[in-house]
């Protein structure tokens, strides 16, 4: 069995996850629709690999077949798991693109098969605990090395999806930025504008002070998924209730314009961005009041997992509960207990 070298640890550290939950008994949606949409169990495709979960054995594996490894974060009853392996992988182009460049190991978040890290061995279930899990499906993918040069935490919508395999199956990764990268292919179609007329904070170039949590949507102008959150979700009344507790400004993430950061430091916004690691349009950023940063949604979300975002970080209820997605199964029992559904995909 391999030891794990030191500078592999970091991929331990630094994983955040996007999910979806299995509540069941929907409806339909009115204001906040009610008890949560449940895919149930869903078939993965024959071509995942079948793995002894020995993760370091399985990027040398895939090594030697010029391949890289991506790991897949699943959970049953998860409705977007149940989008990437059918809006995704149901798409040929896709389906050949992720199995001419990638081994795909799933790894159940409920799970009990041993993962072996290194001269490390856990349960699925105790491994999601030590990466804090909090969300799924996540994709990691590895290089040769045992290091992790990429992750989608979240649902990525198909366009976005497959031009993240090129970057990363092309190990283009090497000469460009995810964030240029993206910005020089522009996948999807979109209006060209800016949705910043929900600023509410006091000044857009000075975020360092503010009377409410802050929340920074880094978006860009041609962004199919910013649309769709500003003039669709956003819209929505529960969702304009949870936005008035912020202080909220949307700033285009390739600006060069220098803005003070709300940790008071001064930066153009385009650095910040990198130095925050974002790589995902629209990225909704939330601070307290020290300026720092205590959550973030960088990925593909529909209107009930970003009304509960918002709940959790203005309501407080980060500080003393870790685990979001106990949270939101508790809000989403509350919401049922008081006769309202929710439609996670609506």
């Amino acid at each position: 069995m391999k030891s794990i070298h030191p500078v592999n640890i970091f991929f331990i550290l630094l994983l955040v996850i996007s999910f979806g939950l299995p509540l069941a008994h929907a409806k339909t949606e009115g204001e906040l629709s009610a008890g949560m949409v449940n895919p149930g169990h869903k078939e993965q495709p024959d071509w995942f690999k079948v793995s002894f979960l020995d993760l370091f054995d399985d990027i040398q594996e895939a090594a030697e077949n010029n391949k890289r490894l991506m790991v897949y974060y699943y959970q049953d009853g998860c409705p977007y798991c149940k989008k990437l392996l059918e809006d995704n992988f149901g798409q040929r182009e896709i389906t050949d693109k992720a199995k001419k460049y990638f081994d795909v190991v799933s790894i159940n978040l409920w799970g009990d098969k041993e993962v072996v890290v290194g001269d490390k061995t856990y349960t699925e279930k105790e491994f999601a605990e030590a990466l804090k899990v909090q969300y799924t499906p996540t994709l990691l993918f590895f290089n040769e090395n045992n290091k992790i040069v990429f992750r989608a935490n979240g649902y990525y919508p198909p366009e976005k999806f497959s031009a993240l395999l090129d970057y990363i199956g092309k190990k283009q990764e090497k000469n460009l930025s995810y964030q240029d990268y993206m910005e020089k292919i522009n996948p999807q179609p979109s209006s060209g504008l800016l949705h910043n007329t929900i600023d509410s904070v006091v000044s857009t170039t000075d975020l360092s002070k503010h009377d409410k949590p802050l929340l920074v949507m880094l978006e860009q102008k041609k962004c199919n998924t910013c649309d769709e959150l500003h003039l669709e979700i956003l819209k929505r009344e529960e969702s304009v209730k949870q936005l008035s507790r912020f202080n909220v400004v949307v700033l285009d993430m390739w600006s060069a314009q220098t803005i003070t950061a709300p940790d008071g430091s001064k930066i153009k916004i385009r650095d910040w961005v990198k130095k925050l690691d974002v790589n995902y349009a629209p990225s909704l950023l939330f601070f307290n009041d020290k300026g720092e940063e205590v959550f973030r949604i960088d990925a593909y979300l529909r209107a009930f997992h970003i009304q509960s975002v918002m709940d959790y970080v203005a309501s407080g209820a980060y500080k003393t509960q870790s685990n979001f997605q106990r949270y939101i199964d508790e809000r989403a029992e509350h919401l049922r207990e008081q006769g309202i559904e929710v439609d996670l995909m609506n």
